[in-house]
């Protein structure tokens, strides 16, 4: 006589309801806290170093301007002088004014106010470029000029 009852039990099946809607909430996590490049970087530029830096408070109401020498890929195109990126694009000094009325229509009314421009330039750049660039923003009346850097002795 036995006591044990030989029934073979089997592994219970996983329940793979919820699956789909974990997975789209692990997906949707990822959209919104995911922060998508903006520019794709055309010039090459190695940020300066300085000792008094502050942070920007309200980075909606920036406008970037890269000023370096062109990337190997754009090098054919441009050449290997000094080049200025607005957007996406590489464009000269007459074009400056124009970038920053358009930039400047595209923000709110109270963004547009506040507006200032970060121009992001390599730390080999003439002066005279820069120059150029501070002029065009003078004539489109952008008067907030800030210069992108990093602490000196480290990022």
């Amino acid at each position: 006589m036995s006591f044990f009852n030989h029934v073979r039990r089997e592994v219970p099946q996983l329940n793979t309801a919820a699956l789909p809607d974990l997975i789209f909430t692990v997906l949707f996590f990822f959209i919104t806290v995911t922060h998508m490049r903006e520019v794709t970087l055309k010039v090459k530029y190695q940020v300066p170093q300085g000792t008094e830096l502050t942070r920007l408070v309200k980075k909606s109401a920036v406008t970037y301007i890269y000023i370096g020498k062109p990337t190997d890929g754009m090098r054919r195109a441009v050449g290997g002088k000094t080049c200025i990126q607005l957007n996406d694009k590489i464009a000269d000094v007459t074009a400056v004014t124009d970038y920053v009325a358009e930039e400047r229509e595209r923000m709110s009314p109270e963004d547009a106010q506040a507006m200032s421009v970060s121009i992001k330039a390599d730390r080999g750049t003439e002066m005279g470029v820069i120059s150029d660039v501070k002029q065009a923003l003078r004539k489109a009346g952008a008067l907030r000029v800030n210069y992108s850097a990093v602490k000196k002795g480290g990022k």
